[in-house]
């Protein structure tokens, strides 16, 4: 549009009434965004770009497609943009990609992200796991000090699968079999007292000492405290491995004990389960294949460090480093 005429039409908005106003701004959300989120991604890359096919950081621009600067490599002379290589890449609407996320951050239902941003359903759950698919993989380095361990269980649940591996159940249902089988889904969490977190999915059914091998060691500091139930599986654990353990007897009704480390108990990592799980409920049954990215979802949520979706598009992008 020409100066003139939008001089002119700039000059009208004045005597819009509410409702034409309101069009106005619904008309503009999506380009205000869209330039919002260029200029984030401009600011993400542009000081470590490379190319993403050979890892070079030698490249010259060449044109733009789809909004986006693209790239060519000077070494492998493939053409790249900012998203190529991420999860991000190919998604469409970016306009709409910050709003989005400020859902995400509020722990927006599908449906009701979906109307939210005013995208098909369909979009908003294929979002959902894109964004979500580099943060289930930020966890802190290792768990120092006291660290408290425990698992908990949920339902597992086969929810979107085209083919089972046993009848289906209705509406959710419930498990066939009483106390812990194959038929529910084991998380692990281990949280320090400094309130970094670890968390896995498990598998299916009793903790084992080899879960707890693959999730758990990876983590732990090599002074650290391990704090437990009384679960043979951490007993045999932290005693293959040279881990000092602690195993607290809740079904002897002891609670809190005080060692020569200060106080001995799982109250804090059994209070992350009980706000894993109300998180949980209103999205009505999470699928077990999706049940990583849901436990990274809540973890960069919990303790109110995630404070903007500029932020969270950091993480989703693979850039910033969550602490827990």
């Amino acid at each position: 549009m020409k100066a003139p005429r939008f001089t002119k039409w700039f000059a009208a908005l004045p005597a819009l009434n509410q409702p034409q106003r309101l069009k106005v701004l619904d008309a503009l959300r999506p380009e205000a965004g869209l330039h919002q989120l260029l200029v984030l991604i401009e600011q993400c890359r542009s000081a470590g770009r490379r190319c993403p096919h050979c890892q070079c950081k030698r490249w010259h621009r060449h044109g733009h497609a789809n909004d986006l600067q693209r790239f060519r490599c000077r070494a492998c002379r493939r053409t790249f943009n900012d998203l190529t290589g991420t999860p991000l890449a190919r998604l469409r609407l970016r306009g709409k990609w910050l709003d989005y996320l400020d859902a995400l951050r509020a722990s927006r239902p599908v449906r009701a992200a979906a109307d939210e941003v005013k995208v098909h359903r369909n979009t908003a759950f294929r979002w959902r796991h894109r964004f979500l698919d580099r943060v289930k993989d930020r966890r802190p380095a290792a768990l120092q000090g006291i660290a408290e361990a425990d698992e908990m269980f949920i339902l597992e649940s086969q929810k979107g699968s085209r083919k089972l591996d046993r009848p289906a159940r209705r509406r959710g249902g419930s498990a066939s079999r009483r106390g812990i089988s194959r038929e529910l889904d084991c998380i692990l969490v281990a949280r320090d007292r400094s309130g970094q977190t670890v968390d896995a999915f498990a598998g299916r059914g009793a903790l084992t000492r080899a879960r707890l091998e693959r999730h758990l060691l990876p983590f732990l500091d090599r002074q650290v405290l391990l704090v437990t139930d009384a679960n043979a599986a951490y007993r045999a654990f932290a005693r293959a491995h040279g881990i000092a353990h602690q195993a607290v007897n809740l079904n002897a009704g002891v609670r809190v004990y005080r060692g020569a480390h200060g106080a001995i108990h799982v109250q804090n990592v059994n209070a992350y389960h009980r706000r894993l799980r109300d998180w949980l409920a209103p999205f009505h049954g999470v699928a077990s294949r999706y049940l990583p990215n849901y436990l990274g979802w809540r973890r960069i949520l919990d303790g109110g460090k995630l404070t903007s979706s500029e932020q969270l598009f950091g993480l989703a992008m693979g850039l910033i480093h969550s602490k827990r």
